[in-house]
Parts: structure tokens; C-alpha cells; sequence
């Protein structure tokens, strides 16, 4: 064969391959005039080849992607041969007046460059939509996010006075009679304010907001509180309710770990409340054991119980949100189905497992395994007893500034002040507070988080303001917030507030709170 024939050959099979390629092929010189255009320029954007031969191809971009362009065409004609072939996008008008979206590679071979484009729009598109609906779904989720922020507190402003005022009348003179209706009324409120609470968990997580503190803490003294509360409710029914392990757990490691006591505790009582609903008779069972392994401790809850126990069929989706074994499980027991879904969640960010195993009629095993690092007992971190008693007065009357814009809130804090023979002065804003700390000298501050005209955080950080210009001794501030979502206890603390007190207020946890605060 001559050498004339194989080019002939060769052009022929280019002119072949132009002709039947899906994709965008374009041969031009390095002043950009087209030599050779593929048949599907035609097909794809209405542009003959033979009109396009001789011509700029830049004519055809979209004028707003022309600088990028030219960069790109500048890249390509300086390419060096070891460089990587870079791609490129851009968008070229069709014959009727809209455009395109062309994904592009070229390469440069002496004075021409071969380049190959694929058309993307409707891949762009799709992405685009990716993007714009996952925007519109963190802003929806952001605004669902703020909605139970919102309705958090809706909710616990009234239930804070229906348990706060219940809780200062149960500890005044009343009948039999007046002291069991008082007791079903608080018992509600807190069932209530759990079923709150579990729906801003369920938020927070979805939300990605729930965050566990990581501080030393006794287990003893975490699990006590919530078992005997889970004990009385056991008697109640006629249960008991056994506790095997955790004196025994408590000597052999010292019983204190870095980690997050406090929904340690939810996890276990969420728990131990399950098996006493489900169990009519026989006994609740709580075992503990520790083993160290390594620079940690393996911690291992077995909650077991003698109740109506659950079949495979349901176990698989037992710690499924809003997850009932049946509906009439639902009519009979209740509850949103929650628990064990935020079970599973906290243990799970805590790096542990949970598990369930169970036989129908005779009883039900649930499992918690954790890996905690020990914690050392420090002087400085001994824990206080600051659980309510009469706040110490030695000669004149505690005087409380209680900042708080609701009616019934604020007589809820007053009627338990007044137990303690506290001096109270309440304003309804943080303005009034502003006057009312220039005009007077407190031991301590009741701050609301959330009022009209000055909230409490800018109202705490006038206060704090105040006192950096006067020089004045630091007043204890208290911030009593119905805002329960992650984040509001750091924003308090941030603003100089020393304490955060979440909604609803009751005796026992807003005396706490002073005494902790005025020491």
C-alpha cells in the first residue's frame, strides 16, 4: 500500500468515525477555526458540519461562559504531553436559540486540537436538583428543627405551672382525699413532660443536634435516683424490683467514668420503665458487671423481666421509631413508641450496643454493653448533695431578682421561694431587670431564656456588663429556660449565666439550682 493510499485510508475511516459517533467530535486549528465536525452537531444542536468547516467555534458559547472558555483553550494549547487531560463544561447555543450543556475533553496534537464533548444537560440538571432539593430539605429541617424549639416551649411554659403550682400545693396541709388527687395531677405532669421530652430527643437526632457531655460521674450515684423511682412505681403494681451488681460493680472499679451519666440513666430507666408496663406479675431485674479491658471499662445492663415478652416477628423491628408490637398493645400499655428507638440511638452515639431477647408469656431480656474510661476521684470533683433543702440563711433573707415575663411561671417561683422566706422582686423583661439590678443588690437572679422586648441571654450579658463597670461582686444568674434543644445550656453559659434550669420548675430542682449557684 502507498503512502498516499494510507492516508487516503486513514481519512476515510475518520470521516467514517465523524460520521457515527453519539458524542460531539471537533478537529480545529490553534486559531480556532473548525477543520472537521462530527455529523451529530447536527443531530444534537442543529449545526451542519460543512457550515460549521472555516469558522470560530467560540461563536457558539453562551456569553456568560466565554471567560472560563477562553482559559480553558489557553490550558489545552499550553498542555504540556505529561500533563493530565483536564474536562471541562460549558454551555453552546443550539440552531434555535437555547443552549446546551457540553462536557468536554481535548487534547492538543502539533497545530490542531481534537476535542470530544458529551452532552450533560440533563445530567446537570438532575444535579442541580439534587442540590436545590437537599437545600430545601436542611431548610426544612432547619425550620422543624426551630418549630419544636418553639413548641418546647409553648408546651412547658403551662406544664412548668401545672407541675410547679402542684408541687408547692403538695406541700401544704391537705385531706387524704386532696393529697391522692394531687398526686394523680403531678404524676400526669410528669408523664407529660416525659413524652415532651421524648419528642425532642427524636428531633434532636434526626437533626443531628443531640450531643453527650463527656465528665466523670458516679454510676452509683446515677442509676440510684432513677431506680428508686422505678422501685416505687414497681410496688405500685405489686412488682418487685431487684438490683444485682452495682454495690459489687462500685468495689471493683471504683464505680466513676468519663462519660454521659445522665443519659446512662435515661437509657437504663427507659428501660426498667418498659418492663414494669409489661409486666402484670413477678419481678423486674436490674444486673450490672464491669470488666476492665485495656485503659477501659466494659459495662455490661441486663434488664429482664417476667412479662407478656415479644415473638421474632416483632423483635426485628422492636427498637424501630413509633414501634408497637400491636395495636392493642397500644390501647392497653399506650406510649409513643419512642423509648427504645432513642434507646438505641443514645447507646449507639456512646459507641455501645443494645440487644433484646425474649420469649412470648414468660418474660423479656434486654441488653446494654458499654466501654467507658475510668475516671479518677479528685477532691475537687466529689459530688455535692445539692438536692433540695431549706436554702441556708444565716441572718438575713435570701433576696431573689426572678426575671419572668409569664404570670403563672412567676407565681409558680414565688410560691416555692416563699417556703425558703426568700425576698423576691419579679419584672416581667430583661429591661426591667436592668433597673431593677441598678437599683438594688441580689444574691441571686432567676433569668427566663425567652421574653419579650430584651430576652435572657442579652439581659445576662447586661447584667454581667453592669458589674464590669461598677466593679461589683458577681451575682449568681440562673437561667430557667423552657427551651430544651441542644445548644441553649452552652448559650446560657456563654452569656454569663452560672446555672441552666430546664422547664418545668419544681421545688426540688429550682432549689438545687440555687444552692448550687449561691453555695
Amino acid at each position: 500500500m502507498t503512502q498516499t493510499t494510507h492516508h487516503e485510508s486513514l481519512a476515510e475511516d475518520i470521516s467514517a468515525f465523524f460520521d457515527v459517533s453519539l458524542d460531539l467530535l471537533v478537529i480545529r486549528d490553534i486559531d480556532g477555526r473548525v477543520l472537521k465536525a462530527s455529523r451529530s452537531w447536527f443531530t444534537k444542536l442543529g449545526h451542519r458540519p460543512e457550515d460549521m468547516e472555516g469558522g470560530p467555534l467560540l461563536r457558539l458559547v453562551h456569553p456568560d461562559d466565554m471567560p472560563d472558555t477562553q482559559k480553558s483553550v489557553l490550558e489545552v494549547q499550553n498542555r504540556r504531553d505529561d500533563d493530565p487531560v483536564m474536562g471541562f463544561t460549558n454551555r453552546y447555543r443550539h440552531v434555535e436559540g437555547h443552549y446546551l450543556t457540553l462536557e468536554w475533553r481535548a487534547q492538543r496534537l502539533g497545530d490542531r486540537i481534537y476535542g470530544v464533548a458529551r452532552d450533560v444537560t440533563e445530567r446537570v440538571a438532575a444535579d442541580r436538583a439534587l442540590v436545590e432539593a437537599k437545600a430545601a430539605a436542611e431548610a426544612a429541617n432547619r425550620a422543624k428543627t426551630d418549630f419544636l424549639a418553639n413548641i418546647s416551649h409553648e408546651i412547658r411554659t403551662p406544664l412548668n405551672g401545672v407541675i410547679g403550682v402542684v408541687d408547692a400545693l403538695a406541700r401544704t396541709p391537705l385531706s387524704p382525699d386532696q393529697a391522692e388527687m394531687i398526686g394523680l395531677i403531678r404524676d400526669s405532669g410528669a408523664t407529660l413532660e416525659r413524652l415532651v421530652s421524648d419528642f425532642l430527643d427524636v428531633a434532636k437526632i434526626e437533626a443531628g443536634q443531640l450531643e453527650l457531655e463527656r465528665r466523670p460521674f458516679d454510676l452509683d450515684q446515677t442509676l440510684r435516683a432513677c431506680i428508686e423511682i422505678m422501685r416505687r412505681r414497681a410496688v405500685e403494681k405489686g412488682l418487685t424490683l431487684r438490683v444485682e451488681g452495682l454495690d459489687a460493680a462500685a468495689r471493683e472499679t471504683g464505680g466513676r467514668y468519663q462519660g454521659d451519666g445522665t443519659r446512662i440513666s435515661q437509657v437504663i430507666g427507659n428501660l426498667l420503665s418498659n418492663a414494669i408496663k409489661f409486666t402484670a406479675a413477678g419481678a423486674v431485674t436490674l444486673r450490672v458487671r464491669t470488666e476492665p479491658i485495656g485503659d477501659e471499662t466494659a459495662i455490661t445492663f441486663e434488664i429482664e423481666d417476667t412479662g407478656i415478652g415479644f415473638d421474632a416477628d416483632h423483635a426485628a423491628g422492636l427498637f424501630s421509631r413509633f414501634h408497637q408490637a400491636d395495636a392493642s398493645i397500644s390501647r392497653r400499655f399506650g406510649g409513643t413508641g419512642l423509648g427504645l428507638s432513642i434507646c438505641r440511638s443514645l447507646v449507639e452515639m456512646m459507641g455501645g450496643e443494645i440487644s433484646a431477647a425474649s420469649t412470648p408469656g414468660v418474660g423479656s431480656r434486654f441488653t446494654v454493653s458499654l466501654r467507658l474510661p475510668p475516671a479518677p476521684l479528685e477532691p475537687a470533683d466529689e459530688p455535692r448533695d445539692i438536692l433540695a433543702a431549706p436554702i441556708d440563711s444565716d441572718s438575713a433573707p435570701l433576696r431573689v431578682l426572678l426575671v419572668e415575663d409569664h404570670p403563672t411561671n412567676q407565681r409558680v417561683a414565688q410560691l416555692i421561694l416563699a417556703t425558703q422566706g426568700a425576698e423576691v422582686v419579679t419584672v416581667n423583661d430583661g429591661l426591667e431587670a436592668i433597673d431593677a439590678f441598678r437599683a438594688a443588690t441580689f444574691d441571686v437572679v432567676l433569668m427566663d431564656m425567652q421574653m419579650p422586648r430584651m430576652d435572657g441571654l442579652a439581659a445576662t450579658r447586661a447584667l454581667r456588663a453592669l458589674e464590669a463597670r461598677s466593679g461589683a461582686a458577681r451575682t449568681p444568674i440562673i437561667m430557667l429556660s423552657a427551651n430544651a434543644l441542644t445548644g441553649h445550656r452552652e448559650q446560657t453559659l456563654e452569656a454569663g449565666a452560672d446555672l441552666h434550669v430546664a422547664k418545668p420548675i419544681t421545688a426540688a430542682n429550682l432549689l438545687a439550682g440555687i444552692q448550687a449557684a449561691v453555695g
